[in-house]
């Protein structure tokens, strides 16, 4: 598979999981229960959100994992430009 198609899918599913932890999370608060007025129990809301939390964690470590050179890269460069400044 290309690199650019692997990154895209990672990315959408990053994306994907984090709107369903997300939302989850805030349907999750008991406020947000009672404003919305929703039928949905605690227990069902729950499992959701832990498992496309476990799912969006495991895609930030591959995510990580693939823009690994560029993150030290940048990392270095970061840090260059400024013992570059101080000197």
């Amino acid at each position: 598979m290309q690199r650019a198609k692997l990154n895209y899918i990672i990315d959408v599913g990053l994306l994907i999981s984090f709107l369903i932890v997300f939302i989850s999370g805030v349907l999750k608060l008991p406020p947000a229960l009672q404003a919305l007025g929703t039928s949905l129990p605690y227990s069902a809301i729950t499992p959701i959100h832990d498992i496309s939390g476990i799912i969006m964690g495991i895609l930030v470590v591959i995510h990580l994992a693939l823009h690994w050179n560029w993150i030290v890269s940048m990392t270095k460069a970061f840090f260059a430009k400024k013992d570059n400044i101080k000197k």
